[in-house]
């Protein structure tokens, strides 16, 4: 399966991203198919640079963005944000009554 995902780069606590089309199983830091954009978000204000075009035909042809990936998609433009929201990571606590 192919993932839209991103690739993390730069120094350290001075993280830039790469937004990359991959092999869901390839490492996450390992070969990729192609690099549709750049994300810094350590900057003021954040730099968020998506080639539009190449993400809208990467997802017509299936590929699947990670939550993160998908938002900063949803944010360029290249994919409408769904109306179904995904279910949460983490379990909801309890109410002591």
């Amino acid at each position: 399966m192919v993932k839209i995902r991103l690739f993390r780069m730069g120094d350290k606590k001075n993280p830039i991203y790469r937004v990359v089309v991959a092999d869901s199983r390839k490492a996450m830091s390992g070969e990729y198919i192609e690099c549709i954009g750049h994300y810094r978000p350590t900057c003021d204000p954040v730099e968020l640079d998506i080639d539009v075009e190449k993400a809208k035909a990467w997802l017509s042809k299936g590929a699947q963005p990670t939550e993160t990936a998908k938002n900063l998609l949803v944010k360029t433009g290249a994919m409408e944000k769904s109306e179904k929201l995904s279910p949460s990571k983490t379990k909801a606590k309890k109410s002591n009554k």
